[in-house]
């Protein structure tokens, strides 16, 4: 039998020169030393609810079933819009990127959840129409970006990493060409480096890239479509090793609070609540005793605002 070694025949040295085990002794069991640790699969996503409120977490991708999410938000799915516009722009031949194009790549992705009316609604596409004319403006329709929506990926002794970049550029570098990852946003409005340096998601985009098309990838940038900004920052390896390290640091915790649910611990013990602004956006708020107790926000709030929600995506 593989991973068992019995005793010797009574009178017999055991091997090595042990002395032999009693007849009434249980075979030992070999352990599995040295065996590499389960990796925990993660993108930013999942890793990002456990670090705003372990409990979203939780009800995301632990409790089966999951709690019921409320009604679809349509700051999500203006965001959701725009992001697929321009990715077919990009899937179109270099000639046929034009401006005039938008108003058809738009329509044909246009997602109408959550917003509270038509006008609303109306006003929105007519928003971001302007806003994808304004950036596809300073763009060179012969310039081909190394991926767009191109899903990364990278493995460390922790975590097996996956994510969808918007997209990523080949621009010339100090030895030779470098990328960069871009990722667009359609909210929360005010972004500036600060927000780019701290971004884990892209730290961990730039970080698979590299490694995924072994060509230095250290600037990210968040390019802000409707004020026409660009936030980026320029990472160094330290700093690259770092995120990925808190990465690192906030899987441990989510594997040893699935242990503990596992093992029968209170799941409201392994995952706390984080009550805060994010509640009055969350998926599960109805669900949540905490999250519950926060007034909530109208499904269409956030397109008439100039800040997005907390959790703003896209």
């Amino acid at each position: 039998m593989r991973g068992v070694r019995r005793a010797s025949p009574a009178g017999r040295p055991a091997a090595g020169g042990r002395a032999p085990r009693p007849r009434d002794a249980q075979p030992e069991q070999l352990g599995f030393e040295g065996m590499p640790e389960r990796l925990f699969v993660c993108t930013p996503s999942k890793l990002g609810a456990y670090a705003d409120c372990p409990r979203r977490y939780r009800y995301s991708y632990v409790d089966r079933p999951a709690p019921p999410k409320g009604p679809p938000w349509a700051h999500n799915s203006l965001g959701a819009s725009v992001h697929t516009a321009l990715k077919n722009w990009y899937a179109l031949p270099a000639e046929r990127r034009r401006p005039e194009v938008l108003p058809t790549l738009l329509k044909g992705t246009w997602v109408r959840d959550g917003y509270r009316d038509d006008e609303q609604e109306r006003d929105a596409y007519r928003r971001a129409l302007g806003w994808l004319e304004a950036y596809v403006g300073g763009l060179d329709p012969a310039d081909e970006p190394v991926g767009v929506e191109r899903v990364v990926a990278v493995k460390t002794a922790v975590l097996a990493f996956n994510g969808r970049t918007d997209r990523i550029d080949s621009r010339p570098g100090p030895q030779g060409p470098e990328l960069v990852i871009v990722d667009y946003k359609t909210g929360r409005s005010g972004l500036d480096g600060d927000d780019a340096r701290g971004s884990q998601a892209l730290a961990l985009y730039a970080y698979a890239a590299e490694r995924v098309f072994r060509r230095p990838c250290r600037r990210v940038e968040l390019h802000h479509l409707p004020s026409g900004t660009v936030a980026a920052h320029e990472h160094t390896v330290e700093s690259l090793a770092r995120q990925v390290t808190r990465a690192e640091e906030t899987a441990r915790d989510i594997m040893a609070a699935e242990r503990s649910v596992t093992d029968g611990g209170d799941p409201d013990d392994a995952f706390p609540v984080m009550p805060g602004p994010r509640c009055a956006w969350c998926d599960y708020r109805r669900s949540c005793p905490a999250g519950s107790a926060t007034p909530g926000k109208e499904p269409w709030a956030a397109v008439e605002r100039s800040a997005g929600p907390p959790a703003e995506q896209g």
